[in-house]
């Protein structure tokens, strides 16, 4: 009986938490998640005034929205998907994404790279991405009709396929309502290439139903 009334005694005299303190518990935030864009001129904002590109918005919008994460651009101007494939396992290991989007594969086709290969790299970036515990998502490019309608047919599956085969999220075109609308020539630069700062913002309405339910 003594030891019984010493054991309350003492856990009576224990400091209980604070309904502030459990108050500031409970509201504490949740951890940031971070979504890691591997892409090229496309995503890099080439030909833009900083902060206008497709990626920056995407990242104003989470802010918008208020959901918890951040954005890395680790696009670059001219990258193919084999160099996206040699660059991925560096991001990954540094950065620890939640999210990984693949936007490569449009110089693949600018260069007469086989589309074996490029098909091949994406389904690796992607199979690299889920083993370090991340969602993929991949966003399909189309080329002009002057490369022939079976390349091209050829070219918008390939991005189909690994979506299917790695079971990968997917935007099937991400300039869609850009490159095939109906002010398409405005759109674009004068490169006719790279499309103007007016035009991201449908590229991000474009990625953003695909995007969103991964960062649920």
């Amino acid at each position: 009986m003594h030891c019984s009334v010493l054991a309350v005694s003492a856990s009576l005299a224990a400091p209980l938490p604070t309904w502030a303190q459990a108050n500031a518990a409970a509201a504490t935030p949740p951890a940031r998640k971070l979504v890691l864009v591997v892409g090229d001129s496309l995503s890099a904002e080439y030909g833009l005034t900083r902060g206008s590109g497709w990626v920056a918005l995407l990242d104003a919008r989470l802010a918008q929205k208020k959901i918890a994460a951040s954005v890395v651009n680790a696009s670059i101007s001219g990258d193919t998907t084999s160099g996206g494939r040699s660059r991925l396992p560096q991001l990954l290991r540094l950065h620890r994404p939640a999210v990984v989007v693949l936007e490569l594969g449009a110089n693949d086709a600018l260069r007469g790279l086989p589309l074996d290969t490029s098909r091949d790299n994406l389904a690796q970036m992607a199979r690299s991405a889920k083993a370090a515990g991340a969602k993929v998502l991949v966003l399909g490019m189309q080329v002009p009709p002057n490369y022939g309608r079976q390349y091209s047919d050829q070219f918008f599956g390939v991005f189909a396929n690994v979506a299917k085969a790695e079971g990968t999220a997917l935007v099937p075109f991400m300039l869609k309502g850009v490159a095939d609308g109906p002010q398409a020539n405005e759109m674009f630069q004068a490169d006719r290439i790279h499309p103007k700062a007016a035009a991201h913002p449908m590229i991000l309405d474009n990625v953003w139903p695909a995007l969103e339910p991964l960062l649920r």
